[in-house]
């Protein structure tokens, strides 16, 4: 049939390209890796003034002290807290807390973009490797069964050869996805730490704000 026959042939490609196919998904993820390190660096508010400022604000100070503060600051930290702030007139909590809760939300989505991409590559290359040691065996046996003459050793030679070269694809498969895993870990848990320290902090403005009202 037409179908076995394409099959059939792009089983014999052998797994040179799945090698290539990998390489190029490890530079992905080392793209990524830098490109979200660079986010993470430039969307951080700095911390001993944005630490200062809210410290000054929750022992006392005012809300236009603060605002005032956090409009000088960059960063993920004081863009939210400035949300709550700027609808904060008047007592409205909720609204301060619907504010913060949103723009943490559109933050983390920020945050998150890419990382899908290295939690896939590294759930998903192993099996990639597989495939291309099993193409590989596919054509190490395809190329034992047109070779006709020669000595029974050689002929199993170049079968374990060709199986040896297939397993590295396997090898290379495990070798791009354990570091894809690290990652992908270290970058969920700095992404959970730094919203995590925003909620708190939010909570504690809140609190505050809560208090004047009342």
């Amino acid at each position: 049939m037409l179908l076995e026959q394409k099959m059939s042939q792009f089983a014999l490609l052998g797994a040179g390209w799945v090698l290539w196919l990998m390489v190029g998904l490890s530079v992905l993820c080392v793209a990524l890796a830098f490109e979200r390190a660079l986010y993470f660096m430039l969307n951080r508010s700095p911390s001993d003034a944005f630490e200062a400022a809210l410290g000054g604000f929750l022992t006392g100070g005012d809300r236009p002290r603060l605002e005032a503060a956090l409009s000088e600051m960059k960063g993920l930290e004081a863009r939210v807290i400035r949300a709550g702030l700027a609808v904060a007139g008047d007592g409205k909590v909720d609204a301060a807390e619907s504010a913060m809760v949103g723009t943490l939300q559109f933050e983390r989505g920020r945050l998150e973009r890419g990382i899908l991409i290295v939690g896939t590559v590294a759930s998903s290359v192993p099996f990639v490797g597989l495939f291309g040691t099993v193409l590989g065996i596919i054509k190490a046996f395809h190329d034992l069964s047109l070779t006709t003459g020669g000595a029974a050793g050689d002929n199993a030679g170049a079968v374990m050869s060709g199986i040896s070269e297939a397993l590295v694809s396997t090898a290379m498969g495990l070798a791009v996805a354990i570091p894809a895993v690290v990652l992908y870990n270290l970058m969920q848990n700095h992404i959970k730490g730094i919203c995590g320290r925003v909620e708190s902090m939010g909570q504690l403005v809140l609190a505050r704000l809560q208090a004047a009202a009342g």
